[in-house]
């Protein structure tokens, strides 16, 4: 029994990153969480405590889903460089206008903007779950110069908040009306701004 009320309660915030992600927080209301979650609001409350506290998971585990995308790819063995080149190709498919996903923009940049001047609480969780997506990247540059794929001299923090920008600017660009052809150019040359810190061989 217990196992199914964990089950059940995944289930749940899966379905609730969907709607904020695709809605928002101040645009979502609870009867839309009552009904894209199927729960009444008794057992939202009873088992999340708040729209807050839901909305917080919610950050979580969109986070937590998006870095387990990127461990796995840093966990092949083979070139650090090219899975972080392929991980921006891969953001680039799922940015484009066919792709399944609620929204092209991110999560967090999206709560960052609309939370900044209206839930501190929420802006300071964006920030905090971006400023770690940013030290992901870094150790991952880090590991790749100790491994010789990078020049001795890359300043690996410096690097990681470049690629960080570029992929919350290429989710802001394909909220655009635009091709998902341009969209896997902007992808590509986003990967190459990493060739000119590799080590040549």
């Amino acid at each position: 029994m217990a196992r199914n009320a964990r089950y059940d309660r995944q289930t749940a915030l899966e379905k609730a990153v969907h709607l904020f992600w695709e809605r928002g927080y101040h645009a979502t209301s609870m009867k839309q969480i009552e009904q894209a979650l199927d729960m009444r609001p008794g057992s939202i409350y009873a088992t999340f405590g708040s729209k807050d506290k839901l909305f917080s998971e919610a950050l979580d585990a969109y986070v937590e889903k998006g870095n387990s995308v990127l461990g796995g790819l840093l966990s092949e063995q083979g070139s650090i460089i090219d899975s972080l080149q392929d991980y921006l190709r891969d953001i680039a498919l799922a940015c484009c206008p066919e792709s399944p996903e609620p929204s092209r923009a991110c999560m967090l940049v999206k709560t960052l903007l609309e939370a900044s001047y209206t839930h501190d609480n929420i802006a300071s969780q964006a920030n905090e779950l971006l400023y770690g997506i940013e030290q992901s990247i870094a150790s991952a540059l880090k590991r790749a110069r100790e491994r010789g794929e990078l020049k001795p001299d890359t300043d690996c923090e410096r690097l990681a908040r470049l690629v960080q920008a570029q992929i919350m600017g290429l989710r802001a660009f394909a909220q655009r009306e635009t091709s998902a052809r341009s969209v896997s150019e902007l992808a590509d040359d986003m990967a190459a701004l990493l060739e000119p810190y590799r080590v040549s061989h």
